[in-house]
């Protein structure tokens, strides 16, 4: 019995330094719903964005650079990174994107998309500064 005792005790061991670093492994792995540590009731993205087919990614991607410019803007106009004014609706990017390039062809969203990009990384510092003293970002 003693014997029958110890084999079960080396398996338990062994099975459990085996599973062990499978379960830490499995801990790594990103949740696909994270909560951003500021301002975490930011509005989502608009319903055909997140369902956009992949072929169409750059329009996506084209909102998001141009919500991203006018949230910069709107920071360093106002002086302010309330939530409301870092993460407002995203009713102002699809307008203009609607208004201004949702006709436009592929090469020209991405020119279009590299332009915002350059604007808000131009404004990001003074956002940043802004924000930072708000404690939010």
């Amino acid at each position: 019995m003693k014997r029958t005792s110890a084999n079960f005790l080396l398996i338990a061991v062994s099975l459990g330094l085996i599973a062990s670093p499978l379960l830490a492994e499995r801990n790594l792995i990103p949740s696909l719903e994270s909560v951003p540590d500021v301002c975490p009731e930011r509005p989502s993205e608009p319903d055909w964005m997140q369902n956009i087919a992949l072929r169409d990614a750059y329009q996506r991607v084209l909102v998001q650079d141009i919500y991203r410019a006018q949230n910069m803007e709107r920071i360093v106009e106002t002086g302010s990174c309330d939530c409301a004014v870092r993460f407002p609706a995203w009713d102002n990017a699809e307008d203009t994107f609607r208004e201004n390039h949702a006709n436009a062809g592929r090469s020209e969203m991405l020119q279009t998309s590299d332009s915002y990009n350059r604007e808000a990384n131009e404004l990001r510092p003074e956002a940043k500064a802004i924000c930072d003293a708000a404690g939010n970002w």
